[in-house]
C-alpha cells in the first residue's frame, strides 16, 4: 500500500524512525510524499532522494555524528570565542559540515534541487524568526523570497529544518521585499507538522501516517528559575501548535515512539544507544500495525 509519511523532530533520537521504516517495508507500506521537521526533515529528504531504509540505516551508524560540530578554528585555541560566537553569529557550529554530508549523499541519487524531485513529494518547515513566521519549503519559496523550487538545494532547504537555534548558525534568505531573513529548525514552531498534507475535512490520495517521537513518561514541568522558564518556553511553542491540530482523524494514524531521554543535540551518543533507538521505533511500529485499519 502506499502512504504519505510525516516525520516529527527530536534531534538524534530519529534514530528509531530507521526501525520504523523497517517495520513500515516488511508490511509492504511505501512512503510517496514524505514530509517533516528538523531531524524529520533529515530522513524526509533522503526517503524522497530514493534511498531505501537499509541504505538509511547504514549511513546513519556510519557517519560520526561529532564531524558535524564544526566550529570555527579558532574556537580550538581561544576557547572563550565560542560565546562570541554565540552572541553574534547566533550559534556555535557553522552547519557546513553538515550541509556538505547532505548534499554528497542527495547528489548520489542525482537530487540537488527540488526539480529532482516530483512536486509535492517532499515538505519540511523552517522558522523564519526575521518574518515571525513557520514557512514551508518548497511551497512558500517563491511567493515569501522570490526563489524558484527548481533552483533551490535540498541540502540547504534540510539544513535550514536542522538548524537547531544557537547550536548551529542560523542560515539567511533574503525576501522578495529586500529584507534579509534569518532561519532556523522548525521545530521551534512545529515539531511535529501532521497538518502539511491538508486537514482532516480534505479526502486524501492515500492514508498519511505520523511518526512521532516523545519523551518516555514526560514528568510534570516544574519551573523554579529563570532557566526551566526558557526550556518550558520552547517547548510549549513547539508542541502547542500541533497538539491542537491533531484532532480525532489523525489520533488513530500516529505512531508514538516514547524514547529515553536522550538530549537532541548528543552528538557522541554511541552505537548501542543508536541501536537501542532503531529497536525501539520498530517495536512501536509493530505494536501500531497491529491494531491499525486504513
Amino acid at each position: 500500500m502506499r502512504i504519505d509519511v510525516v516525520f516529527s523532530g527530536g534531534g538524534v533520537k530519529a534514530y528509531a524512525f530507521m526501525g520504523t521504516l523497517n517495520r513500515l517495508k516488511e508490511a509492504d507500506l511505501e512512503p510517496v510524499r514524505v514530509a517533516g521537521t528538523s531531524a524529520g526533515a533529515i530522513i524526509a529528504g533522503l526517503v524522497a532522494a530514493g534511498y531505501d531504509n537499509k541504505s538509511i540505516q547504514q549511513m546513519a551508524f556510519d557517519i560520526d555524528l561529532k564531524e558535524f560540530l564544526d566550529a570555527p578554528p579558532l574556537t580550538q585555541y581561544l576557547p572563550f570565542t565560542k560565546w562570541a560566537l554565540l552572541y553574534f553569529k547566533m550559534g556555535l557550529y557553522r552547519g557546513v559540515k553538515l550541509e556538505k554530508w547532505l548534499y554528497d549523499v542527495l547528489s548520489e541519487k542525482g537530487v540537488y534541487t527540488f526539480k529532482d524531485i516530483p512536486a509535492g513529494h517532499l515538505k519540511m518547515v523552517v522558522s523564519d524568526l526575521s518574518r515571525e513566521k513557520l514557512i514551508v519549503i518548497p511551497d512558500d519559496l517563491l511567493t515569501v523570497y522570490g526563489i524558484r523550487p527548481e533552483e533551490f538545494s535540498v541540502a540547504t532547504a534540510i539544513r535550514m529544518s536542522a538548524g537547531f537555534p544557537y547550536f548551529f548558525m542560523p542560515k539567511k534568505l533574503m525576501g522578495t521585499d529586500h529584507c534579509e531573513s534569518v532561519i532556523v529548525d522548525g521545530g521551534l514552531l512545529s515539531n511535529f507538522p501532521l497538518w502539511i498534507f491538508g486537514n482532516g475535512k480534505v479526502k486524501k490520495l492515500r492514508p498519511v501516517l505520523g511518526v512521532q517521537l516523545t519523551d518516555q513518561d514526560p514528568p510534570m514541568t516544574t519551573i523554579s528559575n529563570a532557566t526551566h522558564m526558557l526550556r518550558s518556553f520552547f517547548t510549549t511553542m513547539k508542541e502547542a501548535h500541533d497538539t491542537r491540530y491533531i484532532d480525532q482523524s489523525h489520533v488513530n494514524n500516529i505512531i508514538h515512539i516514547p524514547v529515553e531521554h536522550i538530549e537532541a543535540v548528543d552528538m557522541k551518543v554511541s552505537k548501542e544507544v543508536k541501536q537501542r533507538l532503531v529497536d525501539k521505533g520498530y517495536q512501536e511500529a509493530d505494536h501500531f500495525l497491529k491494531h491499525w485499519s486504513t
